[in-house]
């Protein structure tokens, strides 16, 4: 059954879904220097505002604008929802645990938060989940919705991930580990210094083929295949045979009938971490000797964690609508000649593309999409 996309909810550190869409292909970046918490040294961070957002603020105008790009207003007691968040109501946890909100608010800030508050303004009692995993969860959600389509259990599912991460303990924790950048976040660059940390969120309509058709609805692109496997190998690097990335990826091409020089544009994890950047070349280089366009936005929309594959998945349908590649915000010097990375908005005739991520605890899922 195929399973198609109708509607795009988008927010992050360049605006809204159009907002973002445009500064984004026009080579602009959100990240800002900002010192969010007195407490700690003013840092390179893609903020929405002056202030770090939380999850409960940030998921009803999500939904609002999804539904708006959709033509659909609930109830829309039908559908599905998957809504994921690597770090859920993390912010709110921290401020009530400093006695600056009230505790007794704590019933309402579980992991499930986007999930929940999803399916009330939607008001269905169709199946509800809420995944969770690490930089791979956005992309997760998303193949969930699309293999309940694929099984019948829903006819339309609204699917995504959201993210606040810019928290006390987000911070001192990636700080801890060595991972944060200084300056900022320049993917498969010489000089890249480690990520960026960015607040945002993508939700999509998702709809078997044959739903859209019936009510006339404009179609984003198709979701033909995913691929999902785990290192099983350390907490936060990754496998270094990268044998089980290129799993994911095989996985996904398979399962999509496609071979790997079908793929027209990639849309990389591409941290600008030195193990994530290094591995991925890796991986990439060695399954596509074709050298596909390949960028990463990260450099733009700084990385949005468990929502980073869901924002990577909406820049993979305006590159198939617009047939522009989108640039890799932040290069100057790359690294990597063996990829064909993406400089600067370029024309192309896209027809296929694949958007990755790959998570702490070694999560790699890979998702092809088509026009």
């Amino acid at each position: 059954m195929g399973v198609v996309i109708t509607g795009i909810g988008l927010c992050s550190a360049l605006g809204d879904a159009h907002q973002t869409q445009q500064h984004l292909f026009g080579g602009k970046s959100g990240i800002r220097l900002h010192q969010p918490f007195p407490a700690l040294p003013p840092i390179p961070l893609a903020l929405m505002g002056d202030h770090p957002q939380t999850l409960p603020a940030l998921v009803p105008a999500l939904v609002e604008a999804t539904l708006t790009d959709a033509s659909l207003a609930p109830p829309l007691p039908t559908w599905g929802v998957v809504v994921g968040s690597s770090r859920g109501c993390q912010g709110n946890w921290e401020r009530m645990g400093n006695g600056g909100q009230p505790s007794t608010t704590w019933l309402s800030h579980f992991p499930d938060t986007g999930a929940r508050l999803t399916a009330q303004i939607l008001q269905t009692p169709g199946p509800v989940a809420a995944p969770m995993a690490a930089c791979a969860t956005g992309l997760w959600a998303i193949a969930q919705g699309y293999h309940w389509i694929q099984q019948g259990q829903c006819q339309q599912v609204m699917a995504g991930a959201v993210e606040a991460p810019i928290t006390p303990l987000t911070l001192a924790g990636f700080a801890r580990m060595g991972a944060l950048a200084q300056t900022g976040c320049y993917p498969f660059d010489r000089q890249r210094e480690g990520l960026v940390l960015g607040e945002g969120g993508a939700l999509f309509c998702l709809e078997s083929e044959a739903a859209a058709l019936a009510r006339h609805a404009p179609i984003y692109g198709e979701i033909i295949g995913v691929g999902f496997t785990c290192d099983a190998y350390h907490v936060s690097a990754p496998d270094p045979s990268g044998q089980s990335a290129r799993a994911a990826i095989w996985q996904c091409l398979e399962r999509a009938n496609l071979n790997p020089a079908d793929i027209d544009y990639i849309h990389a994890h591409g941290t600008s971490t030195h193990r994530n950047d290094h591995q991925e070349a890796a991986v990439l280089s060695a399954l596509f000797p074709h050298r596909p366009p390949v960028s990463s936005t990260k450099g733009a929309t700084g990385h949005t964690l468990g929502a980073s594959g869901a924002l990577g998945v909406a820049v993979c349908l305006w590159a198939l609508r617009s047939q522009t590649l989108p640039p890799s915000v932040g290069l100057r010097d790359l690294a990597f000649p063996e990829l064909n990375i993406v400089r600067q908005a370029t024309k192309a005739h896209i027809h296929h593309t694949l958007c990755l991520s790959f998570g702490f605890g070694g999560q790699n899922l890979a998702l092809a999409l088509r026009s």
